[in-house]
């Protein structure tokens, strides 16, 4: 996020919150506790998940490896714990089987995972398969896995396509609590000065994050910063970035980013098919998510801090 649009986003929360007053608190921003399980249990359980919806194909299809099983940072600590929390992620291509059956294998992942009791992402909702080239995302209900199986393009006009399925953790404790990553920093020049608003910029952008389903990007310089408008008030800014494959993915990934505000409660604004704006009326917060041709995915979230007790606004 370049300095124009952290100044935007600044911009927009004032705005909203002379728009709808002081208001009251809301929603603390809090989250689901942390989950229990070292690197190997959610490498194991990601495979798992995975061979749960390819073991039974037909046509049976060779895996491709294209996100080998690793283990990263998560983009945001939203649950306000010490320790620093990482993810795995993993993915394949469903290769040596015809181009037509892409679709009919996304389609079988989706019935395999359902009868396991798997859910739809809220923010994406059932498929539509009148589409040639369907994606489903879904999440296991007992321990918070996300997973998408995807038909991707390779003839349109003959119909053909790739299947492609990946695999998410949930956010666990990093052994030995590694270092923060870059999204998860303060500016080293001031003091974050409200926890509850801490919690809740990180909470939101937690959200986004799992409905862009995106991988992110560490990008030099973002993370969180303390910021103030002209009038003196104060709020906490939060970017970030995220990577897809080209300008027709980072379009989708936009429009899961718009089904999530939608779904929960946000006032949202769009400007064209790559670029969107929400406003919280809970607690006023703002975000903003941007993508370019390339694929990069840029997102900021702006929160007011609370003033002081018996402070006039």
């Amino acid at each position: 996020m370049n300095l124009r649009g952290a100044r935007w986003a600044v911009a927009l929360a004032a705005v909203a919150l002379i728009l709808t007053g002081c208001g009251t608190e809301k929603n603390d921003g809090t989250t689901p506790g942390q989950v229990s399980m070292d690197d190997q249990q959610a490498i194991a359980r990601a495979e798992e998940i995975l061979h749960q919806a390819v073991d039974a194909m037909t046509p049976r299809p060779i895996l491709k490896v294209v996100r080998p099983a690793s283990v990263g940072p998560c983009l945001a600590h939203d649950d306000h714990t010490e320790d620093d929390r990482v993810q795995v992620r993993l993915g394949y291509q469903l290769t040596g089987v015809p181009g037509t059956a892409a679709k009919s294998l996304v389609k079988q992942a989706d019935e395999a995972w359902r009868k396991r009791g798997y859910a739809y992402q809220p923010s994406a909702g059932a498929p539509d398969w009148s589409d040639p080239f369907p994606t489903v995302y879904l999440r296991t209900k007992n321990d918070d896995f996300w997973m998408d199986a995807t038909a991707g393009v390779l003839d349109r006009a003959k119909g053909e396509g790739l299947a492609a399925i990946t695999v998410t953790s949930p956010c666990f404790a990093a052994a030995g609590g590694s270092a923060a990553p870059a999204a998860h920093a303060a500016s080293p020049h001031a003091p974050l000065a409200d926890s509850t608003a801490q919690r809740r910029v990180l909470a939101h952008s937690s959200r986004i994050y799992e409905a862009l389903r995106a991988p992110h990007a560490q990008i030099p310089g973002e993370g969180l910063t303390p910021v103030n408008d002209h009038r003196g008030r104060a709020f906490l800014h939060h970017t970030w970035s995220a990577k897809v494959a080209g300008h027709e993915e980072a379009t989708r990934t936009v429009a899961r980013g718009q089904a999530y505000f939608e779904a929960a409660g946000w006032v949202v604004r769009r400007q064209g098919a790559a670029a969107l704006r929400g406003l919280n009326p809970e607690d006023h917060s703002v975000a903003q998510i941007v993508a370019d041709d390339a694929g990069m995915i840029r997102v900021a979230v702006t929160t007011p801090v609370p003033p002081p007790p018996g402070t006039q606004v």
